[in-house]
């Protein structure tokens, strides 16, 4: 069923926190039809003049999330996260909607363990991935990680010393590093994809992929 979802299907997004109207507004630029809903007057009128769709409902009540329509979206998201209680009544209700992708904010273990047993398909932790992403930014070698689930990264970062002047193959940096390096962006021109007989100057800036610890050491290289 959620395979069958339209990539442009209307998304339901309850909460206007930082993290539901980061998303909100995300979801607009890409061109997304939105409805935004929380229970504050004055985030829903702020957000009404941004998002295709604003109003104010108590999204703890089933009746509240029938009356706007919320049963007839394919993708919904809960941003609620500070009440524990009120998130997985959220939840709840958008399962018993039988709204086929769920998307639902925690804020810890045992919270994201709790929606997931009444049914939301995806557990977001944005906390503690923006925590774990700030780690490994704070070197400064790196500029931007993301992580896949199975330790697979990849990275914007500044070129290490021993791999710059040099083409990749003499550099080895897959031979001895077990790293690849993706593409590079060099000043004024378009990021362009690296091969074999790329150079990488003291300006460039490359993308990497690898396992995060053999990233980390490449990172760390002087």
């Amino acid at each position: 069923m959620v395979d069958r979802i339209k990539h442009d299907a209307p998304v339901l997004v309850i909460g206007l926190g930082r993290f539901g109207a980061a998303t909100a507004g995300q979801l607009d630029r890409l061109g997304r039809e939105v409805l935004a809903v929380d229970t504050d007057e004055i985030l829903v009128q702020k957000w009404s003049e941004r998002v295709t769709h604003a109003v104010v409902a108590d999204a703890k009540s089933i009746d509240a999330l029938r009356q706007i329509g919320a049963q007839d979206f394919s993708i919904a998201v809960c941003a609620v996260g500070s009440s524990v209680e009120a998130s997985v009544l959220i939840t709840a209700n958008l399962v018993d909607l039988k709204i086929p992708q769920i998307w639902a904010k925690a804020i810890s273990a045992s919270h994201g363990k709790i929606l997931e047993r009444i049914g939301a398909n995806h557990v977001i932790y944005p906390e503690r991935e923006a925590g774990e992403r700030t780690a490994h930014l704070v070197s400064g070698r790196m500029l931007d990680f993301i992580e896949f689930d199975d330790d697979f990264a990849l990275v914007k970062m500044y070129p290490p010393k021993p791999i710059r002047g040099k083409n990749l193959t003499e550099s080895g940096v897959r031979s001895k590093h077990r790293v690849t390096v993706v593409g590079v962006k060099s000043p004024g021109k378009p990021f362009t994809y690296a091969t074999e007989n790329t150079v990488v100057s003291n300006h460039d800036l490359i993308i990497v992929s690898g396992t995060e610890g053999d990233i980390e050491k490449f990172a760390a290289l002087e």
